[in-house]
C-alpha cells in the first residue's frame, strides 16, 4: 500500500448511507455498507468522500396494524448536524432547471459527506429528494440524476479534485453521464470521452438477481432528460435496450467488484453475455466494529476469559430481551436458546423457511426450547415483501412466547439483535445473497452463526467450530425442492447440534463464541476492506 499522502482521492457516490439511527438516510444493507466505509475512511486516515442525497423523510417508517397489515408511515425529519456549505448547483430534469443544496455532514466521526437537497422555495420539483427509493420510474431516474450529474456538478463548485469515482451501485450511473459529458464539451467524441471516463470510475454491484438491477426505456430517459444531451444510439451502446443501470456501469467502469468471492463468481456468470465490459473481482464487504461490536466480547475472547465472555453476552442478551418487552409487551427467557433474525422482506432470503415442518418447529417453540426474534422491512411498493412480514407477525401470535417480530427496523435494532442473540440464522437460496454483513456483526459480538453457505459465510465458516452451516451448498431453480432440502438440513443442525450444545455443552459452546469473534474481526473489519479497495481498485 503506499503511503497515505500519494493515494488517490475517491469520490464515492451511494444512494444511501446508514450514519447514526437519528440519520434516516438509509434503506438496508447497501446504506449500512456506505455508512461503515466512510466511517472507516476517516478512522484509517484514507483520502475519500461521500456523495449523497439528503432525504427529506427517509426511508419508510413501517408499521404492522391490529388486522396484520403492514403499512408505510412518513414524516419530515430534522438534520440539525449538517451544514449548509452555501453552495448551489443545477440540474436538467423535464428540461427545467432544478436547484440542489448541497450540506455537509458534520456531526458525526466519518470521511466529509455530502448530501444534496432539492426541497427548496425555488424549487417546482422539490418533492424529488422527500423519499429514498419513494416514487415510480420517473421520481427514481430523477433521484438518480440530482446524485449523479448533481454530484459531479457538486465537486466542481467545491472545488475538490478527484481522482477516483466510485459508484456504489448502478444508481450512480448518471454521474459517469456527467464526466462523458464534460469531456466533450473538450472537443472529444462520444466515443473518446467514455474511453477517458472509464479510466477514473470504479464499480461495485451487490444484487445477484436479474431482476433487481434497475432498467429503464430509453424514451422515459430521454423525456425526463437523463439522457445529459446523448443519443438514443449512444445510450444503447452503453447500457442496452432497455437501458440497465448496471450494465451501464460496468462498460462505464475500468473494474468492477462484488461483494464476496462467491458472489464474484455469480455475478461474473449473470453478466457473462455483456460484451465490452469491466472484468469483476471480489471484494468482501466488512463492517466497521466500533458501530457494531460490544468491545468487552472482543477483549474476552482476546484473554480468553470464559467467565467474562459469557457475562458479557448475558448482559447483551438482557438488553435485547429489555428491548422486546419494552416494544412488545414480550418477555423472553435468558436461560431459553434465542435465534435473531433480520432481513429485508424478499423471498429469496426465506425468512418463514423455519417454520416449514410444523412437526418439527411447534414442539421447539411451544416448550420454549427455542425462540426467535425477527426484523425487518419491506420495500414500500412491494407486496409480496409486506406479505413475507405479515406471515411472520402471524407466527409470533401462533407462538406469543417464543416468536417476535419487531417492527421498524433500523439500525438500533440491527446493533442490539445482533449483539443479544445466541444464534444467528441467515437462510437465504444459494446464490442469492450477495454478502450479508449483519452475520459478521453477530459473529464479532459471539453470536453463533447458523447458516447457508451463501454470501460471506462460505469465507469465514469453520463447521462445529466457529459457528455452524447447514445444507452442503446445492443450488437448485426448483424453489419447492431446494426450500425442503435446505429446511431438511437447517433441522437436523439445529436439534442435532445446535440445540444440544447450546443445553448441553456450556464449555463447547463458548469456545465456539472465542473462535467466532477471533476467526472474524480482523479479516471482516473495514480496515481490511478499505486496503483491498485502493490496492485493487483505485490505484493505478
Amino acid at each position: 500500500m503506499s503511503n497515505k499522502s500519494t493515494l488517490p482521492t475517491v469520490a464515492y457516490f451511494s444512494m444511501e448511507y446508514a450514519i447514526d439511527v437519528s440519520m434516516r438516510t438509509y434503506a438496508g444493507g447497501l446504506g449500512i455498507l456506505a455508512g461503515d466505509y466512510l466511517k472507516g475512511a476517516k478512522d484509517y486516515n484514507y483520502p475519500l468522500i461521500g456523495i449523497g442525497i439528503k432525504w427529506k423523510q427517509g426511508y419508510t417508517d413501517q408499521f404492522v396494524d391490529k388486522d396484520n397489515k403492514v403499512y408505510d408511515s412518513y414524516k419530515n425529519y430534522d438534520y440539525n448536524h449538517l451544514k449548509d456549505t452555501k453552495v448551489k448547483v443545477k440540474v436538467k430534469i423535464y428540461d427545467q432547471d432544478v436547484t440542489c443544496k448541497v450540506w455537509l455532514l458534520e456531526k458525526f466521526n466519518t470521511a466529509p459527506l455530502y448530501l444534496l437537497d432539492t426541497d427548496l422555495p425555488e424549487n417546482d420539483n422539490r418533492w424529488i429528494t422527500a423519499n429514498l427509493y419513494g416514487g415510480f420510474e420517473d421520481s427514481r431516474l430523477a433521484q438518480e440524476i440530482v446524485l449523479g450529474i448533481g454530484g459531479i456538478k457538486t465537486l466542481r463548485a467545491l472545488n475538490i479534485k478527484v481522482d477516483i469515482y466510485h459508484f456504489n451501485e448502478g444508481h450512480a450511473l448518471f454521474a459517469g453521464f456527467e464526466l462523458i459529458r464534460e469531456k466533450m464539451e473538450t472537443g472529444l467524441s462520444f466515443n473518446e470521452a467514455v474511453k477517458k471516463s472509464r479510466e477514473e470510475i470504479v464499480f461495485t454491484t451487490h444484487t445477484p438477481i436479474i431482476e433487481g438491477n434497475e432498467s429503464h426505456s430509453i424514451m422515459r430517459m430521454l423525456s425526463i432528460g437523463a439522457n445529459n444531451g446523448f443519443t438514443i444510439e449512444e445510450l444503447a451502446s452503453l447500457g442496452g435496450v432497455p437501458f440497465n443501470m448496471t450494465v451501464g456501469a460496468l462498460r462505464l467502469s475500468k473494474i468492477s467488484n462484488a461483494v464476496a468471492q462467491l458472489h464474484k463468481e455469480t455475478a461474473n456468470d449473470m453478466w457473462k453475455n455483456i460484451k465490452n465490459r469491466s472484468n469483476i473481482i471480489g471484494i468482501t464487504n466488512a463492517i466497521h466494529i466500533k458501530t457494531w461490536v460490544d468491545p468487552d466480547m472482543i477483549k474476552a475472547a482476546e484473554d480468553f476469559n470464559k467467565t467474562e465472555l459469557w457475562n458479557n453476552h448475558i448482559k447483551n442478551k438482557k438488553k435485547l430481551m429489555a428491548f422486546v418487552k419494552e416494544r412488545t409487551g414480550i418477555q423472553l427467557k435468558e436461560d431459553s436458546l434465542l435465534i435473531g433474525f433480520s432481513r429485508r422482506a424478499a423471498p429469496y432470503k426465506r425468512s418463514n423457511l423455519i417454520f416449514k415442518n410444523s412437526n418439527i418447529i411447534d414442539p421447539l417453540l411451544n416448550e420454549g426450547k427455542i425462540q426467535i426474534v425477527f426484523s425487518g422491512k419491506a420495500h414500500p411498493l412491494d407486496d409480496t415483501g409486506k406479505h413475507i412480514i405479515e406471515e411472520l407477525v402471524s407466527f409470533s401470535k401462533k407462538y406469543p412466547n417464543s416468536v417476535v417480530f419487531l417492527q421498524n427496523y433500523d439500525m438500533e435494532i440491527g446493533r442490539i439483535l445482533t449483539q443479544g442473540s445466541d444464534v444467528w440464522l441467515n437462510n437465504p437460496r444459494r446464490p442469492l445473497e450477495a454478502s450479508g454483513t449483519s452475520g459478521m456483526k453477530a459473529a464479532m459480538n459471539g453470536v453463533l452463526n447458523l447458516s447457508i453457505l451463501d454470501g460471506w459465510w462460505p469465507e469465514a465458516c469453520k463447521d462445529g467450530i466457529n459457528g455452524w452451516q447447514f445444507g452442503d451448498g446445492m443450488e437448485s431453480d426448483d424453489t419447492e425442492f431446494i426450500d425442503k432440502h435446505d429446511s431438511d438440513a437447517l433441522y437436523e443442525v439445529l436439534t442435532h447440534k445446535v440445540i444440544p450444545t447450546f443445553y448441553s455443552d456450556r464449555d463447547k459452546w463458548i469456545s465456539m463464541m472465542k473462535e467466532s469473534i477471533l476467526s472474524t474481526k480482523d479479516y471482516f473489519s473495514v480496515k481490511r476492506m478499505l486496503e483491498e479497495y485502493y490496492s485493487k481498485m483505485y490505484e493505478k
